[in-house]
């Protein structure tokens, strides 16, 4: 573990937003949004780190204001915001998601996929092959509302030649049957990574918050040395590693708070708040 820095030398938060910045029921509240601001105000970025789409990111990222280089699908793409444009992206290939589609449809386990952008959907298309209840969660979760289609069919449209990401949503003992699978079919051509309870998302290899964070900063023009990465899950394992210091809510995956350098109040108790409040020396 670091010895974390003075607070003066710090010049970017990574910041992962569900289990982290936001509290259980998703939303972020006034305080963590004061504390946020705050550290803009003192000049250090705000770079969101997060698995989710930027749709998804967005209720968090306008009230903030933060702006520049962000990660987002959990570092399959970089976007400069607000503009949209994307700086960097890696697609899952086709066979990938084509094998998922067999294996969703053999063991009953949804699956959906997470489309570039067409002219008809100009931020990309959430995709699944039938209307359930991990789709109205999703949606719920994420404000995105899945196309529900033939999935085989839209991987074969013209143009396609890979996904952004794509996921099984199912009990964390399920997914733990899957992976296995996964592995023995692709081994380190995927990435694949449990973000929440429920989700397993599976990307092209080479994918991770890490890796995103690490271009994100080069497009900034800063140093790792100089940026406090915040996270609870097994995909934020990466980010640690990109970041000179690093810090995990107490309801973090054990593995997750093994790693931290600094581990805070959870996100039920606004701990990202508290931390920087504390650090920063200010309320």
């Amino acid at each position: 573990m670091s010895i974390f820095p003075d607070p003066a030398s710090v010049k970017a938060l990574a910041l992962d937003l569900d289990g982290t910045a936001l509290r259980p029921d998703t939303t972020m509240s006034g305080r963590t949004l004061r504390a946020l601001k705050g550290c803009l105000d003192r000049g250090i970025a705000v770079i969101l780190c997060t698995g989710r789409a930027i749709e998804a990111a967005e209720p968090f990222r306008l009230p903030l204001g933060a702006e520049g280089p962000m990660v987002y699908f959990n570092g399959a793409e970089v976007v400069d915001m607000p503009g949209g444009k994307v700086l960097h992206a890696v697609m899952l290939e086709r066979e990938v998601v084509d094998f998922c589609v067999d294996l969703s449809r053999r063991t009953g386990v949804y699956y959906q996929v997470f489309f570039p952008g067409t002219p008809e959907y100009p931020r990309g298309k959430l995709m699944a092959e039938r209307q359930s209840g991990e789709t109205e969660m999703y949606r719920k979760h994420t404000g995105i509302q899945a196309v529900i289609g033939d999935l085989k069919e839209a991987l074969a449209e013209p143009g396609i030649t890979g996904c952004i990401k794509s996921m099984f949503l199912a009990e964390p003992e399920v997914q733990d049957a899957l992976r296995p699978r996964l592995a023995e079919r692709f081994g380190s051509r995927i990435y694949v990574a449990r973000t929440l309870r429920t989700f397993l998302e599976v990307m092209a290899a080479g994918v991770s918050k890490g890796r995103g964070l690490a271009l994100a900063l080069e497009y900034r023009g800063l140093a790792p040395q100089g940026v406090i990465a915040l996270g609870d899950e097994e995909n934020d394992l990466p980010l640690f590693e990109a970041a000179g210091f690093s810090a995990a809510p107490a309801n973090a995956k054990e593995k997750v708070r093994e790693a931290a350098d600094r581990v805070i109040g959870s996100n039920a108790e606004d701990g990202v708040a508290v931390f920087l409040e504390e650090f920063f020396g200010e309320k």
